[in-house]
């Protein structure tokens, strides 16, 4: 009798953990899709953000850019007005090698005889 009563016990057992599964998995799983739906849906919202964040900081960026053009042109008007409005070579010459200081490139080529540049220099 002992012996029937462990073994409807243990049968009643996996009857109600197979019930169990069978109820739980598909909860679960549906669950678990909610839950990683609503993790991209904040993945997406947060790189939104950031794009959006990162388009305001572009647009300020020209605007300073813009200004700065707008001011470097007024300085140049002026220069020109102070020169009365004409432009000498030497002032070319000058903003030459004011715009050499600003370019990453240093290498000048100086033509020589036939107009070709020598290409390597020794010292």
């Amino acid at each position: 009798m002992r012996n029937v009563l462990n073994f409807t016990g243990i049968a009643a057992l996996m009857v109600f953990i197979i019930v169990l599964c069978m109820v739980g998995f598909p909860r679960y799983a549906v669950w678990q899709q909610e839950m990683s739906g609503k993790a991209e849906f904040a993945k997406a919202e947060q790189n939104r953000r950031i794009k959006i964040e990162e388009a305001k900081a572009n647009l300020e960026a020209e605007k300073l850019n813009a200004q700065a053009e707008i001011e470097r042109a007024k300085g140049a008007a002026e220069a020109i007005k102070i020169e009365n409005g004409s432009i000498t070579p030497t002032y070319i010459q000058y903003l030459w090698v004011r715009q050499q200081n600003l370019s990453a490139n240093k290498v000048i080529y100086i033509p020589t005889e036939a107009s070709l540049p020598i290409l390597e220099a020794k010292q």
